[in-house]
């Protein structure tokens, strides 16, 4: 009988935080900037100088521990991290082993079938990350960029409690959600602000023993995420069925080809020479202060799902969707309060926001257009100020350059005509125009009247009353 395997999955989540400045110097932490521009003597590792640690990242990094129900460590401390690698300037990481911010903590996650699962987290600590190396295949050459060295993470390490892809992702976005609702970091995976190492082992379906783990690192999607685990499940069994060992090492992923391929054995902690760092003192998180910390913790997707549903009643469809993303339910209970007609905003949101990040590529939390111009549009809307193809047009210009709808439509002559007189005598005209299509119509081929309302709305430059056409074209077309 055939055997069957299961994957036993844990994590490594390193988060860029979204500080101003960088954990232990105040060097810039945007991204993008020309190469070594965001540097100082401090994160290039130069001899004689000091780090002093940034409150906000402290203040981050408990914030993101409590909303993952660990236990804070009041007091704490940093320690080095010693390793040699040409993107670490000073030879050693400056992070916690010993005494980390955030421990035993858990997330609930939902699968596709409904069922709720939690996933343990081992612990959350504070650390510097590295610079980037930049390699040039022409001249097989690699530049060192050192912009990044410095900038704050923390470091989210599970439980081995999962046990497929699946499983994974769901955790992935369920933290993703938590930290950018705090504001913690916009998690942007693409630019490196989140990225996961995952270790994997496997083991015959019921063993309680754990098989040898394999670390893999460069992945940068949550589909890229996926293919690794899945390659290298399906690898470590094919192992095990041939009756070979599985070598426990750190892997890299390739995605455009689909496989990955060992980097180096894989470290444990006695190999980094972790001692205490003598340059910054322990850390003392009062009780007043956590406290202030706690009060700050915002109002998550769940408890905002449950509200949405009693105090506006939109679609359980369109809750999920907006709840997705902070800024996007930002924007809609902003607009809402101002317009007071939340099914409209939500509409919008739904369906036009949604088309246009789509093809703009975008993620919702780019979004820059105000609630109160969206607020407007929809009461311009509703007004019968313009009609709904003018919105659109005028909402392109809202979600790229935040324009002034009553503004825009004031100066460019968009408001809806709803002038009988001027209509009627359009309607006329396009009636007298288009015989064949009189004819179809009365010959009993219904269709044939949008024909004739949209020639009308061309003619009125796309700002007739449309239920007016309709209702005139009806008219003169039964005479």
């Amino acid at each position: 009988m055939a055997k069957t395997y299961e994957a036993v999955i844990g994590l490594e989540v390193h988060v860029e935080l979204a500080t101003k400045t960088k954990i232990f110097c105040g060097c810039s932490t945007a991204f993008g900037g020309a190469p070594n521009t965001h540097t100082c003597p401090v994160c290039t590792g130069m001899p004689g100088s000091l780090p002093v640690l940034n409150r906000q990242v402290v203040e981050y990094a408990a914030a993101v521990g409590l909303a993952t129900n660990c236990t804070i460590t009041q007091n704490c401390k940093f320690d080095r991290k010693n390793y040699f690698y040409p993107d670490n300037p000073q030879n050693y990481q400056i992070s916690q082993l010993y005494l980390p911010i955030c421990r035993d903590g858990h997330v609930d996650i939902e699968l596709s079938d409904g069922t709720v699962k939690p996933v343990r987290i081992h612990e959350i600590h504070m650390e510097e990350d590295a610079g980037k190396l930049v390699h040039d295949d022409w001249d097989d050459v690699s530049y060192v960029d050192f912009n990044r060295s410095g900038v704050p993470l923390i470091e989210i390490v599970s439980e081995p409690d999962m046990r497929s892809a699946q499983e994974v992702i769901a955790y992935l976005e369920k933290l993703r959600l938590v930290i950018q609702y705090l504001g913690a970091s916009d998690c942007k995976l693409q630019e490196g602000s989140m990225r996961a190492d995952v270790n994997l082992s496997v083991r015959e379906a019921g063993s309680a023993e754990f098989g040898t783990r394999t670390e893999t690192k460069n992945l940068n999607s949550f589909s890229a995420i996926q293919r690794a685990i899945e390659a290298e499940t399906a690898r470590q069994i094919d192992l095990l069925e041939a009756g070979q060992p599985v070598i426990q090492e750190t892997r890299r992923w390739d995605d455009n080809k689909g496989y990955s391929y060992a980097m180096r054995s894989k470290e444990d902690a006695q190999d980094y020479r972790y001692f205490p760092d003598p340059d910054l003192v322990p850390v003392d998180i009062s009780d007043e202060w956590l406290e202030e910390i706690r009060s700050r913790q915002p109002e998550f997707k769940t408890e905002k799902m449950k509200r949405y549903k009693e105090e506006f009643g939109i679609p359980d469809y369109d809750i999920d969707i907006i709840t997705d993303s902070k800024k996007m339910a930002d924007i809609f209970e902003e607009a809402t309060a101002l317009c007071n007609k939340p099914k409209k905003v939500s509409n919008w949101l739904m369906v036009e926001t949604m088309r246009l990040l789509k093809e703009k590529s975008m993620d919702a939390s780019d979004l820059t257009f105000s609630a109160a111009n969206l607020a407007k549009l929809v009461n311009l809307t509703e007004a019968g100020t313009i009609n709904s193809s003018v919105a659109k047009e005028v909402f392109e210009k809202i979600f790229s350059d935040d324009i002034d709808p009553d503004v825009y439509v004031e100066e460019h002559g968009l408001k809806q005509v709803n002038d009988e007189s001027a209509l009627r005598q359009t309607v006329e005209e396009i009636v007298a125009a288009n015989p064949q299509s009189v004819e179809d119509y009365r010959g009993g081929k219904e269709k044939a009247i949008g024909f004739l309302v949209g020639q009308t709305m061309k003619a009125m430059k796309g700002k007739a009353n449309p239920a007016m056409v309709n209702q005139m074209l009806k008219e003169i077309l039964s005479r």
